[in-house]
């Protein structure tokens, strides 16, 4: 990949921040119910802890495809003793103008007999969560991210595919169709119905979407890193790549001759797979492999305080990139950020958000920490399920 292919698009016109600009939650983890209006700027909520600051960034996340940022089970989520179902509804000012989401949970009971997640998009029924990603945009990170580089890579594919769906929203539902069709393979071979022409139908899926996925992710990688190696932030430079066998095919052979190749390897290792369980190679295997540029060192060779710095550095990359080639800043959720940055990086950070326009909700028990934010952000006291607008500290 040449640098002409991953150097960065200049924007036209100054972006759109995303913004969530009225919620509404009912029956969703601590709240039985809630309606606010935000402004456009950053939201700073603060707190005592278990108040329900991080329940609010949840129930924002589920605005986008995927299961949040807990990563939760539908059912988890709904407020104990409640009815067992839950909405999340809100406008959104995004570049076409402001649109409405609405997503829940619609309990086994109801309709087909099967629990499921409806999504609403300007009042019509989505097809599925993949839908949101062409409408809205959200990035996070928690204080569970801070062993990211350290942990199990499906963590790692899976903050690599939300930082593809704000580039590129078609990635989501490749990633849902390729899960759904390898999940299908896999049945058939457990349980020894392995029709021969019925698999090949299966496997040409997964190669289709299997080669898209790892070439969408390869390709934002390369810009992410361009982005992130050319940037003047006050954060460390990451050198961002994917290490996977596609990927590998990919540096060396166009898309068509690797989905031919990938077929050709899932016919060769069914009997292979059906003992192993489930495909034993394939997109799903892939790692995010992210360095210290200045160092050279692998992300999980270095501090926690600079591993917690390469993660904002990606994500602000990540923001800098939409706002170019969508022409929209994504809202980003900072839960306790605040508290795990010294006060230079504090301040660093939230100029980079004032700096892009987001809309970045940041949580965080001593509102002291956000004293540079005063009269630059909305803030609220959050305390029992309740919300409250709160003099900024």
């Amino acid at each position: 990949m040449t640098a002409s292919e991953i150097a960065p698009p200049v924007a036209a016109t100054w972006p759109t921040p995303l913004a969530v600009r009225w919620l509404r939650l009912d029956e969703f983890r601590s709240y039985a119910g809630l309606t606010v209006e935000i402004a456009e700027g950053p939201v700073v909520l603060t707190g005592p802890n278990g108040a329900g600051k991080t329940n609010l960034l949840e129930a924002l996340s589920f605005l986008s495809p995927g299961r949040g940022l807990r990563q939760a089970k539908l059912g988890e989520v709904a407020r104990w003793q409640g009815s067992g179902a839950w909405a999340v509804a809100a406008h959104l000012q995004t570049a076409e103008g402001l649109r409405e989401v609405g997503t829940g949970l619609v309990p086994a009971g109801d309709g087909d007999g099967r629990e499921r997640r409806a999504v609403r998009i300007d009042g019509a029924a989505a097809s599925g969560a993949a839908e949101l990603a062409a409408v809205s945009g959200l990035l996070w990170l928690t204080p569970a991210m801070d062993r990211l580089f350290i942990e199990a890579p499906s963590g790692r594919r899976r903050f690599l595919d939300r930082l593809v769906f704000g580039l590129d929203p078609e990635h989501a539902r490749r990633v849902s169709g390729y899960e759904k069709a390898m999940r299908e393979r896999s049945r058939l071979l457990k349980e020894g119905r392995a029709d021969p022409a019925w698999l090949a139908v299966i496997e040409d899926r997964m190669a289709k979407s299997g080669t898209a996925i790892a070439s969408a992710r390869r390709h934002v990688a390369a810009r992410l890193s361009a982005v992130s190696t050319a940037s003047e932030d006050p954060f460390p430079k990451a050198g961002i790549s994917v290490a996977g066998l596609l990927e590998e095919w990919l540096d060396d052979a166009p898309e068509a001759m690797v989905e031919a190749r990938f077929r050709a390897r899932l016919g060769d290792s069914r009997a292979r797979d059906a003992q192993a369980g489930g495909a034993l190679e394939g997109p799903h295997r892939a790692d995010l492999a992210v360095r210290h540029w200045a160092s050279g060192a692998p992300a999980e060779q270095c501090s926690t305080g600079e591993q917690k710095a390469l993660l904002i550095a990606i994500v602000l990359a990540n923001a800098k990139l939409q706002a170019a080639e969508r022409g929209a800043v994504p809202i980003l959720l900072l839960d306790e950020i605040a508290a795990h940055l010294d006060a230079d990086r504090r301040a660093s950070l939230f100029d980079r958000v004032i700096e892009l326009g987001a809309q970045a909700w940041i949580t965080g028990t001593d509102p002291d920490l956000f004293g540079e934010l005063r009269h630059r952000a909305q803030f609220f006291a959050i305390g029992e399920g309740q919300i409250s607008e709160a003099v900024a500290a």
